[in-house]
């Protein structure tokens, strides 16, 4: 993965992970009490579609601008949609897609006056970026701190509900070992926080084997969803995106049977997609 993530910015793996993160962040909303997000490795805070990077790749035609104009009309799956479709037209108020948020953003979107939100950043560019995004806003803090170490020391929040983003650029194969301990070492300092976990999927040998080091963690509740866009390629590229949710929301399994099938041939008329559970709750 090319840790300039400008040049995947709304791809179908950014679709999918935002989608999935605007629905845990309704669910939070859904109480008065105060919540915290903790986005680990939270990038440049929001990136220009045609721009030089994303122009080069393209990958958000297949993505992002796919789901944009056809969103709203699902049936079901549209009211689902419809915080993070918000997120993105508030970017773009001529109803034309240019600017994409990253995760930072689309949590900045649903945050409340009470909720506070953690980014994450060690990259100087990226992290100067992000705190231009998010200037101004009270609520929002951005760290100049290595995301792995970020997990750990801003765990368990002050406000006790919330959500850990945990997001790496999959740069260095040893980031597939590191997300288990990750999670688990949080989990044991704040067991009734949120988890997201995503990874990429290139071939299956690498996602199946972080399930079983993740099936042998003391962490009950583990929600697996994946969309494939078809076999593995010869160049090694992305075919797939992977989200593990620790803790989820008890409507999040439901919403997703429902937005996955509408989600899933959008992006691909060979696409597929998995949901099940890696541990069951205890």
């Amino acid at each position: 993965m090319n840790y300039q993530h400008a040049f995947h910015a709304g791809n179908f793996a950014d679709v999918h992970k935002h989608v999935v993160l605007t629905r845990i962040l309704e669910h939070l909303r859904a109480k008065p009490t105060a919540f915290r997000v903790i986005d680990s490795h939270a990038g440049a805070g929001r990136y220009d579609l045609l721009g030089p990077q994303a122009a080069r790749s393209g990958e958000w035609h297949d993505g992002i601008e796919r789901l944009f104009g056809a969103g709203r009309q699902a049936a079901a799956a549209g009211a689902l949609l419809e915080p993070y479709l918000d997120a993105v037209a508030a970017l773009n108020a001529s109803g034309k897609l240019r600017i994409y948020p990253g995760s930072p953003l689309i949590a900045e979107a649903r945050l409340r006056q009470q909720d506070r939100l953690i980014a994450c950043e060690l990259e100087p560019r990226a992290a100067a970026s992000l705190k231009a995004c998010l200037r101004g806003d009270r609520r929002a803090k951005v760290l100049a701190l290595d995301g792995w170490m970020a997990v750990n020391a801003n765990v368990p929040p002050r406000e006790r509900r919330g959500l850990v983003l945990i997001d790496p650029p999959y740069e260095d194969a040893a980031d597939f070992i590191r997300l288990p301990g990750a999670l688990v070492d949080a989990h044991r300092k704040w067991p009734t926080g949120i988890y997201m976990l995503w990874y990429p999927i290139k071939e299956r040998d690498a996602a199946d084997a972080l399930a079983r080091r993740l099936r042998r963690l003391a962490v009950p509740k583990q929600l697996r969803c994946e969309i494939t866009l078809g076999p593995p390629r010869a160049d090694s590229g992305l075919i797939g995106s992977g989200l593990i949710v620790a803790n989820p929301p008890y409507t999040l399994a439901e919403e997703l049977r429902t937005l996955l099938p509408v989600l899933a041939p959008l992006f691909s008329p060979n696409a597929a997609y998995r949901l099940d559970w890696l541990a069951p709750e205890r």
